[in-house]
Parts: structure tokens; sequence; C-alpha cells
């Protein structure tokens, strides 16, 4: 699995297993999931499962009742910038600090920073 991200010097895939980083072409839509929270930075919904990376402390809300009920998640995590979730597995999501990609195999309970440190981050997405 890959996360494709758009930085302020162009795209890079990054592959979340081996961390492994190649130059891309990134032709990622930015467009924001609608989700009425306030201070939104970023979203990404697969299925039921909405991420919302919002401009407070903890950076992250998660649901998995498509925005009717919402849990603080990064305890910890810098300031985000993005997220993405994996459309075939939405316990797999990755948040984008200003620099760093962040991977969560469990929903957003626990997190991993990847070693790989990349220009300013300004969108992601996954790919298979």
């Amino acid at each position: 699995m890959r996360a494709l991200v758009a930085t302020e010097r162009g795209g890079f895939a990054v592959d979340l297993e081996t961390e492994e980083i190649e130059p891309a072409d990134v032709a990622i839509a930015e467009d924001v999931p609608a989700v009425d929270l306030p201070r939104l930075v970023a979203a990404a919904v697969a299925g039921s499962t909405v991420v919302a990376v919002v401009d407070a402390r903890p950076p992250m809300l998660v649901s998995h009742d498509a925005g009717i009920t919402w849990r603080e998640s990064g305890r910890g995590l810098p300031a985000g910038y993005a997220v993405a979730i994996d459309e075939t597995n939405p316990d797999t999501v990755v948040y984008a600090s200003r620099n760093r990609l962040h991977l969560s195999t469990d929903g957003g309970r626990f997190w991993h920073t990847l070693a790989t440190e990349l220009p300013r981050i300004r969108h992601l997405q996954m790919e298979a």
C-alpha cells in the first residue's frame, strides 16, 4: 500500500510498509468531504468511517458512524495538514503533519511515524 503525497515541491509515492519514497505524478483532488466541525483542516471518508484533522489538541477526531458521534485521537501528534483512509480497510489511516507521515493500522488509536521527511505536505491519498 502506498500514500500519494502532494507537496510544495511536487508529488511523491511513499510505500507504507518499506517506507521507500519515489517521485510520482500525483493528481489529487483537493476536495474536502462535507464535515460540519469547527476548525476543520482536512477530512477523509471511507464508508461510515470519517477522520477529521482539526486545529486543536488533540489534532484529530474519528467517527465510525458517519459523523454522528466523534472520539478524539492523535494525542502526541503534531498539528495536521492532511489525512487519508484506506478504502478497503478503514482501520488504516495516514495522517500528515508538516513534513512527516504518521500511520495507524487500528483506526487511529496508536501511531507510527515514518522516517521519511518530505517537503511541506499539502494533500494525500491512499493507493492500494
